[in-house]
């Protein structure tokens, strides 16, 4: 019988995971800088704590979940190079595009998992995170895929965990039935407080929040986003750890 901690067990990933076919620069990235910077989710094994994957030189560690092409998870990795930004996303293309911005820009405080992130939430240790972003997560509109959808009381559940007492916990939506979804699942475990105080605290992207091109292209569509942000509650006030 092993005497360590068993790995996260990995779960059923929807979506695509390859679009158009990769360009031989971008290939090249994913042969040679993806192994530097990549975390293996196959080894996880909790209490994971990732700040060791830095260094010194950063305070906290900020994780975005699904980052897509990555020019939000770059763009805080510019604005804040004292901070560790880990990115999941299991879409190679998305993956391809963030790594190509890091190598032209030489971002050394960004760690990616090309896989699951659950895999990732499974292992964090307790309060291991500064900062937690879910930025347009697939809605999976039609009742029967609601299962599917990434922000869910698991999911709630080890980010409350894994946020430390005052951290931020950002989710973005331009789906209205996600947005009532989503306040209703992280509103109900207790942990966080939903910082709005009017409508426009959620209307309008607030500063600090680098936009999307998904975020454009929802604009341009007539869909209107909503910008979400709760607080990771003091352990000593609720009843949730």
């Amino acid at each position: 019988m092993p005497n360590g901690p068993e790995p996260a067990a990995r779960r059923v990933l929807y979506g695509r995971r390859m679009g158009r076919p990769l360009r031989a620069g971008q290939k090249a990235l994913l042969d040679t800088l993806l192994p530097r910077i990549g975390i293996d989710g196959d080894a996880l094994c909790a209490p994971f704590d990732p700040r060791p994957l830095f260094g010194p030189r950063v305070s906290e560690v900020w994780l975005e979940i699904g980052f897509g092409a990555g020019e939000h998870l770059a763009a805080q990795a510019r604005a804040r190079p004292d901070v560790g930004l880990i990115g999941c996303e299991p879409f190679i293309n998305g993956v391809a595009r963030l790594l190509a911005e890091i190598a032209a820009e030489g971002l050394e405080n960004v760690r990616i998992l090309h896989d699951d992130a659950r895999l990732l939430l499974a292992a964090l240790g307790p309060e291991t995170l500064g900062r937690a972003f879910v930025l347009f997560p697939d809605p999976w509109p039609k009742t029967r895929h609601h299962k599917r959808r990434v922000v869910g009381p698991d999911t709630v559940d080890r980010l409350a965990r894994a946020l430390a007492d005052g951290a931020e916990l950002r989710i973005a939506t331009d789906d209205p039935g996600y947005k009532g979804w989503i306040l209703r699942h992280v509103l109900a475990h207790g942990a966080f407080e939903w910082t709005a105080r009017r409508p426009g605290d959620w209307r309008a992207r607030p500063a600090g929040w680098p936009g999307t091109r998904y975020e454009e292209k929802a604009g341009g569509a007539g869909r209107v986003p909503a910008f979400l942000t709760f607080v990771r509650r003091p352990r000593t006030l609720c009843q949730s750890s």
